[in-house]
């Protein structure tokens, strides 16, 4: 048979819990001081240790917003640690566990949901540490083409030679091979010509060279240069070659129209042409025969003709 407790039964028995409760308290209290003592010393440190690199990293990275950011990842890496040791010293070893556990799905979860951001979010750290080019470079990637006007945590903001504002994401810099141009500070540039087969590529090439090394923009005049490329349909076919300084002094189109109209005028001095497109027709079935000479014998074969009537 059942025995129900009695009130003075039940009023020892939530006594004695509460006593057991209350030993077990005043047993923790120094172990709670000394876990919120703990806290506090590593709240105290991630503050001192994140203004120390912060101020580190935005003299080490261009983007400050990199530098701020990466600065307060690490405080907050100095705050967990500061929380799970102090958890972990008032004896919540599986809290520990727990909270460790929980944010590694989180982290999971929200990385596959936010992926395209999280990418480009990395490459832009990366970017801020590795540093492949910085605000005002001149840079080529993919299909754009121009500078550097800011840099931020997710995109590029890239103005064009067409005036025109490009927000690149940053992982397609990161992906996608990259030409800084303003790292050397130098550029070549190529200017395509073509002479007549009758004319010698040697002074073609010699008159080029002098003319082109008048102009001041040009440096490295012992390396300017041009070299026959090829046979084309109706020319040689040569290619001037010569460097300037880049980007800064003379803009590069100005340069390559400058180049462009002085090679003419060269060639032009040295009496050397530059051909039009030439097309010469055969009608044999190997070839050789060509239009002139088949109208002249057609002719001769129509007086023939005539002649043998009139007799």
């Amino acid at each position: 048979m059942l025995k129900i407790p009695s009130i003075s039964d039940a009023e020892k028995l939530i006594e004695e819990k509460l006593g057991g409760w209350f030993d077990i308290v005043i047993s923790h209290i120094p172990n709670f001081i000394v876990a919120v003592l703990i806290a506090i010393i590593f709240s105290i440190l991630a503050r001192f240790l994140g203004s120390m690199v912060r101020k580190l990293l935005r003299r080490t990275l261009d983007s400050k917003q990199i530098a701020d950011l990466m600065a307060s990842i690490f405080k907050m890496i100095v705050l967990c640690v500061g929380l799970f040791v102090a958890l972990d010293f008032i004896g919540l070893k599986g809290t520990v566990t727990s909270l460790l556990a929980g944010a590694g799905i989180v982290g999971l979860a929200i990385g596959f949901a936010f992926q395209d951001m999280t990418e480009n979010l990395i490459a832009g750290i990366a970017m801020g540490v590795r540093k492949p080019f910085k605000t005002g470079d001149v840079i080529k990637t993919d299909d754009v083409f121009g500078t550097v006007k800011s840099i931020n945590l997710r995109n590029t903001l890239i103005e064009n030679f067409y005036g025109q504002l490009n927000l690149v994401p940053n992982k397609i810099l990161f992906r996608n091979v990259l030409r800084n141009y303003s790292t050397l500070g130098v550029r070549r540039i190529e200017v395509p010509v073509g002479i007549s087969y009758g004319d010698d590529p040697e002074l073609a090439a010699e008159v080029i060279v002098k003319k082109i090394n008048e102009f001041d923009f040009v440096i490295k005049q012992e390396e300017t240069a041009v070299y026959a490329e090829g046979f084309g349909d109706s020319s040689v076919n040569l290619l001037v070659w010569f460097w300037i300084k880049y980007p800064g002094g003379a803009d590069f189109m100005t340069v390559r129209h400058k180049a462009i109209v002085a090679v003419k005028q060269a060639l032009s001095d040295a009496d050397i042409s530059i051909p039009f497109p030439i097309r010469t027709l055969d009608f044999g079935i190997k070839g050789g025969e060509k239009l002139d000479a088949m109208i002249s014998e057609k002719r001769t074969e129509k007086n023939s003709m005539e002649q043998r009537e009139a007799n």
